[in-house]
């Protein structure tokens, strides 16, 4: 297993060994020892799935006063998946990262609290599974609009299919700064 930073503080693209033969293939999609060393020491305690069509956009999704750590694989198909730092007070707020991320790569995604997450399906069907650290709280749920232009994602696919809710979220700039996760810097 390789464990890589990326351009966000905290966020590591993880690199698990994908062991193929003729019958498919193996891939561990969790190792608590490992992650662990990594840093990754958070409790998992809830997962979801989801199933989304090409060009759909899910996100970007964060939750205010109940941040959730997040631990993304995708199980079928590939994406596009996409991190912004949300945290209110952070050096890095407003920043991004983007990694694509397939089934057949053994590739996944560790999001630490207080970051948007969202992506785009690039194969026909994608099914994301998300390990949570935190409880998903509805009324706490706060998003950024996907072609927010202060934060300049470039998704790859253009003419996507949005839920309602993700079409009428707000800009970064215009959310007040209370209603954001706040930063903690590690000592």
């Amino acid at each position: 297993m390789r464990i890589v930073s990326t351009s966000l503080p905290g966020v590591l693209l993880i690199d698990s060994p994908l062991h193929q033969d003729g019958r498919g293939f193996f891939v561990e999609t969790f190792r608590e020892d490992l992650y662990r060393q990594a840093g990754i020491d958070q409790p998992f305690v809830q997962d979801g799935h989801s199933r989304s069509r090409r060009k759909v956009i899910r996100g970007l999704h964060f939750q205010r006063g109940f941040p959730q750590a997040k631990l993304i694989h995708v199980a079928r198909g590939r994406v596009f998946d996409v991190v912004v730092d949300v945290r209110a007070g952070s050096p890095a707020f407003g920043q991004w990262f983007a990694a694509e991320l397939a089934d057949d790569e053994g590739r996944h995604l560790y999001i630490p609290p207080g970051y948007a997450h969202g992506f785009q399906a690039l194969s026909e069907t994608a099914d994301v599974v998300y390990k949570c650290s935190e409880f998903y709280h509805p009324d706490d749920e706060g998003g950024v609009r996907w072609d927010d232009p202060d934060v300049g994602i470039p998704w790859p696919l253009s003419d996507p299919v949005l839920s309602q809710k993700d079409s009428e979220l707000g800009t970064l700039k215009n959310m007040d700064p209370a209603s954001l996760p706040r930063y903690e810097p590690t000592p």
